[in-house]
């Protein structure tokens, strides 16, 4: 897709994403693991288990998977940041407390600035069962008397955490939290998509958490049930056996897509076609998975996005490696894309959850996020804890590659595409088509100039933390373009208490600046309360000189509005035009003469 041309009308763009997920400080963590096809897997051992309260007649037994995938620091919060008090922050679900600070982290991705928009944004989430209000608050009796049951409530039910991120960032669209088990998250980008259609929001933010309580423990494998006997989740290998539990969080921001252009936003991919529906009782089972319903949400997005199966080069699977998921999940893929094509192995598999593990209501954020970065990178990560196929899948005769092998996505000229599964138990399937985005023009970058770096935050200690995320970043982007980045750092940021000012004309000296907050070549301040009030402040004449304000006048349009403007007034009360006075030879004077002088100089300033 180039610049929305030969797009269906009602596409939909993600122009900000964020993510909380194991080892994964931040996108690009997650990006280099899945590029690299790295597991991210703990391996326990009984001190570690027993600390996370399993029983030693329990955890030695037999069959008994000692790994996780801790999501590290999920207990920490930033309650001072969202006004919470300590006792408020403690009985607060960490699921709905992460879903909050990724919203608020994707508002910033966007470039918007969250409670500051006139324009209408939805929040539409999902969330895993609540095992911390099990495990910690029913536990603690004291805290449950102190603060009683109304308020557990509310700090805990699935239904308050999307009204909670609209009631605590002030966001005025649709919220609603959505909830289809496995599928939950793919399902409310769909629910986001739809909102953005009809018109009843103008953003929309989407996604899904899941955080596990306690983390540092394994589980008890059971023949026939979902989980691996080793704690390995194979998808579409030969020993695949079962999937396994992981932890995390995603969110992506959502607009329609001719305002995202004409907004100049960041376009990460584009959403041709989603669509939703259940398997109904066509069988064998309330938790098994149906051809015939994932065949038909494929189908169905597949015609919504008027894509033919021949133009998708990837597919990101639910991918559970389960023994019966697989070949079901293979089955309707194949179904859906030989109905137009006898191609074979033309478009490759993924599958996140053998990466890091499957992130229940959050599964299929994560591969929607994953499936983006795929386009965006033009790279086609390999398949982890993959070796040879599973031969009950027919892959060497069907229209799809799984490899344990990564390799450039070369393009046959056509924009790519890629899909995206989700399956929840209990039948509701999800599937949507993305496209890269393809802008016709190239971004022209500002010869280098002085631009001004502004970070602020509510405490020291997070604006230097501030300071040190926007250096880690412009190193790594040695060519940003800082112009975008002053502008995105101004208009896209709340401003808080605590501010630092950096001048730089490259990112390599804005990165050796924020790297050194004490610098005499940065400015730090803090202001509490109100906006400050403007004053215009003209110097005392004299201080003209021919030439002046020149630079200024060729580079900034502000600038040469305002004082083609003030010449145009100016013109018939002077007699000549003040743009030709201010660009005299210095050896002329007229300049000089108070006539020309004073109406220069307040012209100019």
């Amino acid at each position: 897709m180039i610049d929305g041309k030969d797009i269906p009308s009602g596409s939909i763009p993600s122009v900000g994403l964020a993510i909380f997920f194991p080892f994964a400080a931040s996108l690009g963590d997650f990006w280099k693991y899945v590029r690299d096809g790295v597991e991210v897997l703990q391996e326990l051992d009984s001190a570690d288990v027993e600390r996370a309260g399993v029983p030693r007649a329990v955890h030695s037994a037999s069959g008994y998977v000692k790994n996780s995938t801790e999501l590290e620091k999920a207990d920490l919060f930033d309650a001072g940041f969202f006004g919470y008090s300590p006792r408020e922050a403690q009985i607060l679900d960490p699921q709905q407390r992460i879903f909050l600070e990724c919203c608020w982290e994707a508002m910033e991705n966007a470039g918007y600035t969250p409670g500051e928009l006139a324009a209408s944004v939805g929040v539409f989430g999902s969330a895993g069962m609540n095992t911390y209000l099990i495990h910690q608050l029913l536990c603690n009796p004291e805290v449950a008397a102190a603060v009683g049951g109304y308020q557990i409530m509310l700090a805990n039910d699935k239904d308050f955490l999307c009204t909670r991120v609209s009631y605590k960032l002030d966001l005025r669209g649709p919220s609603m939290t959505v909830q289809t088990a496995c599928s939950s998250s793919l399902v409310a980008v769909e629910v986001a998509t739809r909102a953005l259609q009809r018109g009843e929001c103008d953003m929309a933010i989407a996604g899904g958490v899941y955080v596990s309580f306690p983390q540092r423990t394994g589980y008890r494998y059971q023949e026939g049930m979902i989980l691996s006997p080793d704690g390995r989740c194979r998808p579409f290998d030969e020993n695949a056996r079962g999937t396994r539990a992981g932890a995390g969080c995603g969110i992506v921001v959502l607009k329609r897509l001719a305002e995202a252009i004409a907004d100049g936003d960041t376009i990460h991919a584009v959403i041709r076609g989603a669509a939703v529906n259940n398997d109904g009782s066509s069988k064998i089972g309330y938790t098994a998975p149906s051809v015939d319903g994932q065949a038909e949400v494929i189908a169905t997005a597949l015609m919504l996005a008027d894509a033919d199966p021949r133009s998708l080069g990837y597919v990101e699977t639910h991918g559970t490696g389960t023994t019966l998921g697989d070949p079901i999940e293979i089955a309707a893929l194949t179904q859906v894309y030989r109905a137009s094509t006898p191609d074979v192995g033309f478009c490759r598999l993924g599958a996140l959850k053998a990466n890091i593990g499957h992130l229940d209501a959050a599964a299929g954020i994560a591969g929607f996020i994953k499936a983006t970065h795929v386009l965006k990178h033009r790279f086609l990560p390999p398949l982890v804890n993959f070796s040879r196929p599973n031969p009950l899948l027919g892959l060497e005769t069907s229209p799809f590659v799984a490899t344990a092998e990564g390799k450039d996505w070369v393009s046959d000229g056509s924009p790519r595409r890629a899909a995206v599964s989700s399956f929840g138990i209990g039948g509701t399937n999800a599937h949507i088509v993305l496209e890269e985005f393809l802008p016709t023009s190239t971004p022209v970058v500002a010869a280098p100039d002085a631009h001004l770096l502004v970070l602020s935050a509510k405490s020291p200690e997070a604006l230097d933390q501030a300071a040190a995320r926007l250096a880690a970043h412009l190193d790594g982007e040695p060519d940003a373009d800082l112009g975008a980045v002053g502008w995105t750092l101004q208009t896209g940021r709340r401003a808080f208490a605590h501010r630092r000012t950096v001048i730089a004309r490259r990112a390599s000296e804005a990165v050796g600046k924020l790297r050194d907050p004490r610098s005499d070549e940065i400015a730090n301040g803090s202001h509490e309360g109100a906006p400050r009030s403007v004053v215009f402040l003209f110097s005392g004449q004299g201080s003209q000189f021919a030439g002046m304000g020149a630079e200024l006048y060729e580079r900034f349009g502000v600038f040469r509005d305002a004082l083609d403007e003030c010449a145009g007034i100016l013109n018939p009360i002077l007699g000549r035009d003040l743009r030709e006075l201010l660009r005299s030879d210095p050896a002329d004077g007229r300049i000089h003469e108070t006539r020309f002088a004073q109406p220069a100089l307040f012209a100019t300033e």
